[in-house]
């Protein structure tokens, strides 16, 4: 078929049709799992897509493109503590104790990733649907293990936005933890591609010593213009967060690790100065609704459909069981912050389940590099679905609106 009506078929897809699905629900469903789940539908009834030549060529690279988006906003992030701005109430976030969030996260991360690798390990992986390609081994299932422990960071953010005044703290709270979910997640990725490489990956020579020669120049840049550009013009840091983006996301795809990951990490290490010049809202959303549909579509379309059915539905909602009773669990036992109700705490919890789309992407590249089978990629695409619809409904219910304040205040947060 010609490739500009592929595009076009592409666009029609997984970015037209979502949306009117979206418009038609009343915006019940979140607009970023609709692409999933069109093309998780087009594959289980097994229509011909292909014939459209969809995936298209021009959409793999835009979707590409959209996600490597998305990983280098949420390195933006790290960079940018909420701590202290008005979330619409008039209340300043609370003081957060560095120890304290940053065990709650640890446990919030350790619980389910450390549940879900020995339940992999000793139970899915001796199942013949569930064994990848690589056989089993420790890698696969720590790598089940790394999706069910993330923490969706861009829909949340997204979530968080859209929430009352009221809620914003427990939103922001949840984030902050999330932030460092993700810096996790990607370590993990990058260590597991790099071990699932190590007989495999293309060597050190040429292209590699000047990778990391790049990635060491972007360090230090970071480290220099820290202290010595509080006025840099707006258009010198967009350039300069061009050439973090192109430049970390070449460098780790030549060490051998995905594009992504380089993305991310590039994001992390731009100068907090220049950070500010840029909207990160505005990139994260460029990402999210114009281009990263692609990618999630093609996603939902490379899960097997003949896998697809009641079996693999029950196994994502075992799975989904493991993961929201170990990271809920974690917030109730350690909150994040100090003063908080068992309900509060409950609410936060239900925040830090939400997998989103991180999930996929984990599970994505996972998949390509022969980590997961066929059944397990099919369940945890479905988990991540589920997850992601179910947070908000549930936050709203473990919290509704009231009249009163929130019970969190800035005076109330002690060690």
């Amino acid at each position: 078929m010609n490739s500009t009506l592929s595009f076009l078929a592409d666009l029609l897809l997984f970015m037209g049709l979502p949306w009117l699905i979206w418009v038609g629900l009343r915006k019940r469903l979140p607009l970023a799992v609709i692409p999933i789940l069109v093309g998780m539908l087009l594959s289980g009834l097994q229509l011909p897509v292909k014939a459209l030549g969809v995936p298209s060529p021009l959409g793999n690279t835009l979707g590409l493109i959209g996600v490597i988006l998305l990983a280098f906003t949420a390195g933006l992030e790290m960079r940018h503590s909420p701590e202290g701005t008005d979330h619409g109430g008039g209340r300043p976030m609370p003081a957060l104790r560095p120890l304290r969030i940053g065990i709650s996260a640890l446990i919030a991360l350790a619980l389910p990733f450390a549940a879900a690798t020995l339940v992999s390990y000793y139970h899915f992986l001796d199942l013949p649907a569930w064994t990848p390609e690589r056989g089993k081994s420790w890698l696969t299932a720590m790598a089940i293990g790394l999706c069910l422990a993330v923490s969706a960071l861009p829909v949340l953010v997204a979530l968080v936005q859209e929430f009352a005044a009221e809620h914003k703290v427990y939103g922001y709270i949840a984030l902050t933890v999330a932030l460092l979910d993700d810096v996790v997640l990607w370590l993990g990725l990058g260590a597991i591609q790099i071990a699932a490489n190590v007989h495999g990956g293309p060597g050190f020579g040429h292209e590699q010593w000047m990778a990391a020669y790049c990635l060491s120049a972007l360090f230090i840049f970071s480290l220099v213009t820290n202290r010595h550009s509080q006025n840099v013009p707006g258009w010198l840091a967009w350039l300069v967060a061009l050439v973090y983006l192109f430049g970390g996301a070449w460098a780790s795809e030549r060490l051998g690790v995905h594009e992504l990951i380089g993305a991310y990490f590039a994001g992390a290490l731009l100068p907090p100065h220049w950070m500010k010049k840029i909207h990160i809202e505005r990139v994260g959303k460029t990402g999210l609704v114009l281009l990263a549909p692609l990618f999630f579509g093609h996603s939902g379309l490379n899960v097997n459909g003949s896998v697809m059915g009641w079996g693999s539905l029950a196994t994502a909602l075992g799975l989904l069981a493991i993961a929201m009773v170990t990271k809920v669990g974690a917030a109730v036992l350690i909150p994040p912050v100090a003063g908080l109700s068992w309900r509060e705490r409950f609410a936060v919890g239900s925040l830090l389940q939400c997998k989103g789309l991180m999930e996929i992407v984990a599970a994505t590249l996972l998949h390509a590099q022969g980590l997961l089978s066929e059944y397990g990629y099919a369940a945890l695409v479905t988990l991540a679905v589920i997850s992601t619809t179910i947070t908000g409904p549930i936050f709203r219910a473990i919290l509704p609106l009231r009249r009163q304040p929130p019970m969190v205040t800035e005076t109330e947060v002690t060690v």
